[in-house]
């Protein structure tokens, strides 16, 4: 049985039960938070995909380039192609892992912390207009909530190969 909303019952023009349609509601909000996140990451090279390896290197000890790939799921050969790209502009660099001379680690430089918090205020007013229906609170739990489903989801065996940004 599907979800109807009372309009629907009564034959008024469908609409889906936003209170119950996980699966609408996330479509919604991805793609609203695409357009908002592909205007506000437009000056990166490789714009959503170098946004998730800036923040992925801004905090902890330098990744191997291998694991850095996998920390964001992308395709290995992907992360080289877009490591060259943000090494040729200056915002990560690339050096031989102390501990193991046959791997690489990536490095976040002073020019990439500053390119990364510019995007990440934009970001974050792009994400206040987004949840500009919700108060502080609310958008806190959101927030929090998500990033545990998002955890649940990256740890599952069925988890892509390689994020779409």
């Amino acid at each position: 049985m599907s979800a109807l909303t009372s309009g629907e019952r009564s034959g008024e023009e469908s609409r889906p039960a936003l209170d119950t349609d996980l699966g609408w509601a996330i479509r919604m909000v991805s793609s609203a938070f695409r357009r908002v996140a592909t205007e506000s990451v437009a000056s990166l090279p490789g714009g959503a995909r170098a946004y998730l390896v800036l923040v992925a290197l801004a905090d902890g000890e330098p990744p191997s380039q291998l694991a850095l790939a996998k920390a964001v799921s992308l395709d290995r050969t992907v992360m080289t192609y877009l490591l060259d790209d943000l090494e040729a502009h200056q915002l990560v660099t690339r050096r031989a892992d102390p501990r193991d001379r046959r791997a690489r680690q990536v490095l976040l430089t002073d020019t990439g912390r500053t390119r990364l918090a510019q995007v990440r205020g934009k970001l974050a007013a792009a994400e206040a207009e987004l949840l500009a229906d919700l108060d502080e609170n609310d958008a806190h739990h959101l927030r929090t909530l998500l990033a545990r489903v998002a955890q649940t989801a990256q740890n599952s065996p069925a988890a892509p190969a390689e994020v779409d940004c």
